[in-house]
């Protein structure tokens, strides 16, 4: 939960576009740490149930399923954002977001 209050108290207060793809991939690290609480379970297995009897608690596979996705979304809007930093950066010189012209088209 800290982690993801860090990340959007830096979402808020970032001057500069690096500054604020670093702090969105650190909120979407506090994502993954809550989906990865919600689905633990004490002295767990993993969900494979060819040879473990019916009595031992299992992990929820669907939980592990979203954090994997979590990762991948997380590293892909990174991507994303670093690129459209580096493209402002080209286009008018800066990094800091209040500095940004608004958008003609």
């Amino acid at each position: 939960m800290w982690l993801l209050l860090v990340g959007l108290f830096g979402i808020v207060t970032s001057k500069n576009l690096i500054h604020l793809a670093l702090c969105v991939t650190v909120a979407q690290s506090g994502t993954y740490v809550l989906l990865l609480a919600i689905g633990y379970r004490e002295h767990g297995t993993a969900p494979i149930f060819s040879d473990v009897p019916r009595s031992r608690r299992a992990v929820d596979p669907v939980v592990q399923a979203l954090t994997l996705t979590d990762v991948v979304v997380g590293v892909t809007v990174a991507a994303l954002l670093l690129a459209l930093a580096v493209k402002a950066h080209e286009h008018t010189g800066t990094l800091d977001p209040a500095e940004l012209r608004e958008l003609r088209g």
